[in-house]
């Protein structure tokens, strides 16, 4: 595995096209089928009789597959998970649901509701009443949209720090700066591992613009992100894009490190540390390194880094042939830790059930740091004009890592995305 999170640039395109796709509506919905269904279960008759469709990604669907299928054994509902490429699931569900030939259920980011509640694919949840206290509460403020609840969360994705203990002699450093001056010290072929690219990756590069000051939308009074507040090209983007060029500078980011080899130049002892997802556990585990996982420190004497949270969560679509089913199938999911359990062991992603995180407190320490780092992260913003960010961000923090202007590309961009929002 090289690296499982795919390009947050991909996602802005997606989120920005899917009303579009939408409109078409009648097209073949892409699904393959489990096991036992075939891609016809994707079809017209989908959530027949007592039969609940859900669709997830090749990742989850094994994941998520045992227990579901054991609760519909419980309830006397037939339950066919079915597998969607990760990367069509968003856009083939809003047009399978429109037509009328979509699942009950799917699972999907969190950043998605606000794309599918503006194109009414999905419905209201109502999460049992206890749900402050058996539900992390990043997990609540993900799925909560325009004051609604629109899913039922089982597991969060930030980022976090870290570091080869072979070569740093600081594993947790308490800024940067501190980070930096270790590294150097330490002698390592590259300082950070942090993926750039040419076209940038404002998703990895959140902690950093946010300690420096950065925003991407403010908040309205009801407290909802507002999309008239642009924070890029303003006073606290132009602090950290002054950040940015001095650590392009230093070397200690540099465009040459990318998606593809930000993880296994860390776990090939080449750099001191890395700013990556638990998606990354893996590969480091398997290079034997001596590793240390800790929280993203910010800059000195300025904001803590916030990086993104990304919840991974059940939604309930508004066309469901099931939807009480589908319904009584969420509250489970919400109420007990047995489902998250079952696919934490077939994928282990930090689960927001607070029992489900008692119960693993002792088994995984590494997952357990990215669980609490969750909540100090924030949730990546759902709102559509988030697909106006990603791609004019992104390209103006790679060309000031590259040695461009910071201020006036860093304004560039915020007038483009001003553009884009409209």
């Amino acid at each position: 595995m090289q690296i499982r999170r795919k390009s947050f640039l991909a996602l802005g395109g997606l989120a920005a096209t899917t009303t579009l796709l939408a409109a078409c509506g009648g097209s073949d919905s892409g699904a393959s089928g489990s096991s036992d269904s075939g891609a016809s279960d994707a079809g017209g008759d989908a959530g027949s009789g007592s039969r609940l469709v859900i669709w997830a990604d090749e990742e989850k669907a094994p994941a998520l597959e045992p227990s579901a299928k054991e609760w519909g054994e419980q309830n006397g509902v037939e339950v066919v998970v079915e597998v969607v490429p990760g990367d069509e699931l968003q856009g083939n569900f809003v047009t399978a649901n429109q037509a009328g030939n979509g699942p009950d259920v799917t699972m999907g980011a969190h950043d998605w509701i606000g794309n599918l509640v503006q194109n009414g694919a999905i419905s209201p949840v109502q999460l049992p009443a206890d749900v402050d206290s058996t539900i992390a509460p990043v997990g609540i403020e993900a799925v909560t949209y325009d004051g609604q609840t629109y899913g039922v969360p089982y597991a969060v994705e930030t980022l976090a720090l870290f570091a080869n203990n072979d070569l740093t002699d600081v594993p947790e450093p308490a800024s940067i700066e501190e980070l930096v001056e270790a590294a150097k010290a330490g002698g390592a072929e590259n300082i950070l591992s942090l993926p750039i690219g040419e076209s940038g990756d404002p998703y990895h590069m959140q902690p950093i613009y946010t300690s420096a000051g950065g925003y991407l939308f403010g908040k309205d009074a009801e407290g909802s992100l507002d999309p008239s507040d642009l924070g890029v090209g303003e006073e606290g983007s132009l602090a950290a894009a002054d950040k940015i060029a001095e650590l392009g500078e230093e070397g200690v980011l540099k465009t040459s490190i990318t998606g593809d080899n930000s993880i296994s130049l860390f776990a090939e002892g080449k750099s001191a540390y890395l700013i990556s997802g638990p998606w990354a556990l893996a590969d480091v585990r398997d290079s034997d390194i001596d590793f240390t996982v800790s929280a993203i420190p910010g800059f000195e004497g300025m904001e803590p880094a916030a990086p993104f949270a990304g919840v991974n969560s059940f939604y309930v679509a508004s066309n469901a042939k099931n939807a009480g089913f589908a319904q009584q199938f969420m509250t489970d999911v919400a109420s007990s830790p047995e489902v998250a359990r079952a696919m934490y062991e077939a994928n282990p992603l930090p689960p927001v059930n607070l029992e489900l995180r008692e119960q693993i407190a002792d088994e995984d320490e590494h997952v357990m740091i990215f669980a609490e780092a969750a909540e100090a992260a924030d949730p990546m913003p759902a709102i559509p004009a988030m697909a106006a960010i990603w791609e004019p961000l992104g390209i103006a923090q790679a060309n000031i890592v590259g040695g461009k202007d910071p201020h006036s590309t860093m304004e560039a961009a915020g007038e483009e995305i001003a553009a884009a929002i409209g």
